[in-house]
């Protein structure tokens, strides 16, 4: 299977605080991925240098055969990488369609009306609530909005941080079921998650960051019965 997302020996934080420690991961075409561990691990600093929006202090980055370490992040999206960030990050002064409109600002602006229909169609409950503030909505469609805005900009690869965090267990299902929806359509995913378990479900392949450094990795079966990953993450 091809990279499309080929991250080498990355090194970044803030300032002098260095977060991650020679970080190598890979995320092939129409795979789903799962990046896991604790708060603090360094989970969202991969992601915001992945995305451009800040530069690494080392390593590489590669998209589609691309290096695009350090490329400003618009010009990213312009790619296809798009990243749904944790806390979903809505403009809460906006109503819920022009929210989705801006999903489509720098990427497939040209068919904004057709991938509006689609999404409304994978998130019917959007549809009913267009005019509204999103500042308004619940969490759980504040964060089906987050998605759908990114599916706006026809995602080639998805980075989807903490997805479930706030949700209800109901909810939460809900969300798993529509990442693998997603993914059987086609759509490669970096899942970004605390809850192992229901990640090690769904993705192909994990790996698992401890203290800004892989600790564990390989096929999501395997670590499901991993004695590393069972003590420390599934309290087995």
């Amino acid at each position: 299977m091809s990279a499309l997302l080929d991250v080498r020996d990355l090194r970044a934080g803030y300032g002098p605080v260095e977060v991650l420690r020679g970080v190598s991961l890979a995320v092939g075409a129409g795979e789903i991925v799962a990046l896991l561990g604790s708060n603090g691990a360094g989970k969202s600093t991969l992601n915001n240098n992945v995305s451009g929006i800040f530069r690494p202090t080392a390593g590489s980055i590669h998209f589609d055969g691309e290096d695009i370490t350090g490329t400003a992040s618009a010009a990213i999206v312009e790619r296809g990488l798009i990243h749904v960030p944790e806390g979903r990050r809505v403009f809460p002064n906006l109503n819920v369609r022009e929210n989705l409109e801006l999903g489509s600002y720098r990427r497939a602006r040209a068919r904004r009306s057709a991938n509006l229909e689609r999404v409304v169609a994978t998130f019917p409950r959007l549809a009913e609530r267009f005019a509204q503030k999103a500042g308004t909505l619940s969490g759980g469609e504040q964060q089906m909005l987050a998605i759908g805005r990114a599916l706006m900009a026809e995602p080639r690869l998805l980075i989807l941080d903490e997805p479930s965090l706030g949700l209800s267990p109901l909810l939460v299902e809900e969300m798993f079921n529509l990442i693998g929806r997603l993914n059987r359509d086609g759509l490669a995913i970096l899942l970004v998650e605390q809850n192992v378990a229901q990640s090690l479900e769904i993705a192909g392949r994990a790996f698992v960051l401890e203290n800004g450094a892989i600790a564990h990795q390989g096929a999501a079966a395997d670590l499901v019965d991993d004695p590393g990953v069972k003590r420390a993450y599934l309290g087995i």
